[in-house]
């Protein structure tokens, strides 16, 4: 049997310029640690705080984080790359220069004879239909080719204040145990998944509910942390 990581909510570039470093450097020493004891690793959205993907040039920052992401690749492991609502567009750097896979949308995926579903969570949030609009606008394609026309520094700049906004946005949601979030996973439970894996809630919850588990996985702001399985699943401490 397979061992699988996962983790979310990284968002490496929201703190201060010490907290980053300190956090960069554990986040380094995990994907180290993941080389030697996973099969393969699963982002689960928000592994920045904003990424905003140019033709050739490339944001600054978190170069050791991008390094151990391809070694952990070059070793043979898989990596899964769900975006969340803060990657705002990526492109092909993570698929070619990482050799990671890339998923627009939730992922659907049998681990160890488990039938799991994977989302980062943004916009599967019951009767949030402001969201979803707004979703809509952010992953349409003309309108990212239209913004990556904008000078770099100034497009960067635009999508940091905009990360910060869906972050003020997303503290105003009563997310917690009984959200909609919670809802979406008793829906996709009755639909006979076995595990539901979101994060974007930044809330570390493991629920079961009638023959199937709920995850949130958290986020490395508070208390960093990733989520294991082999034949269950839990939630470490990193």
């Amino acid at each position: 049997m397979k061992t699988y990581f996962f983790i979310s909510d990284v968002h490496l570039g929201l703190q201060s310029e010490q907290l980053e470093k300190a956090k960069e450097k554990k986040f380094v020493e995990f994907l180290k640690y993941a080389k030697s004891n996973a099969d393969e690793l699963f982002i689960v959205g928000d592994l920045f705080d904003y990424w905003f993907e140019y033709k050739r040039v490339m944001q600054k920052g978190f170069i050791r984080t991008l390094g151990a992401l391809a070694s952990l690749r070059d070793s043979g492991k898989e990596i899964h790359y769900i975006i969340g609502n803060h990657d705002f567009l990526h492109k092909d750097f993570f698929t070619k220069e990482i050799g990671a896979k890339v998923y627009e949308e939730e992922l659907s995926i049998e681990l160890n004879g488990k039938k799991f579903f994977i989302a980062h969570g943004d916009g599967l949030m019951v009767g949030d239909n402001g969201y979803k609009m707004l979703k809509k606008v952010l992953r349409n394609k003309f309108i990212q080719r239209v913004y990556s026309l904008i000078h770099p520094d100034l497009g960067i700049k635009i999508a940091s204040r905009t990360s910060k906004a869906s972050r003020d946005y997303t503290s105003t949601k009563d997310y917690g145990k009984f959200s909609g979030l919670l809802e979406t996973a008793k829906q996709l439970i009755d639909k006979e998944y076995d595990y539901i894996i979101f994060g974007h809630s930044h809330e570390r919850i493991i629920e079961t509910i009638d023959n199937g588990t709920y995850v949130n996985l958290g986020a490395w702001l508070q208390k960093p942390c990733y989520g294991k399985f082999t034949n269950n699943f839990e939630i470490i401490d990193w």
